[in-house]
């Protein structure tokens, strides 16, 4: 059974950091790409970043651009979204997804978590 499970989530001050890991299990991910998503109360799922499965493309949202890093270790099954500078605006539900392609749309994501809620306070 294939299963993806977010963590390291939490409360932070505006400014600080915080770095998400995602942990795959269930087959191996090192073909797929993998993919950071986030809701906010009231608003619609929206992406944030993406990385192939070779690590040589990343995508990321313009809102995030410049503050936020996706990486992975194909050897762990694990893949990360170091996030800096953090914006009161970032709070949201992140999910971790993977797909067999890199892609902006949570369509394309056939896996996903169940999510891990980051606040941050301003």
């Amino acid at each position: 059974q294939v299963q993806l499970v977010e963590s390291g989530g939490g409360l932070v001050q505006a400014g600080g950091s915080l770095r998400l890991s995602c942990a795959a299990s269930g087959r191996t991910f090192s073909s797929y790409a993998m993919g950071w998503f986030r809701q906010a109360p009231g608003k619609e799922r929206e992406f944030v970043a993406a990385i192939s499965w070779s690590n040589s493309r990343t995508y990321y949202a313009d809102s995030v651009k410049g503050r936020f890093t996706i990486s992975r270790d194909n050897a762990r099954n694990m893949w990360y979204l170091q996030m800096n500078s953090l914006k009161p605006e970032d709070t949201a539900v992140y999910y971790c997804a993977a797909g067999s392609s890199i892609s902006y749309y949570s369509r394309d994501y056939r896996y996903w978590g169940q999510g891990t809620q980051v606040t941050v306070s301003s």
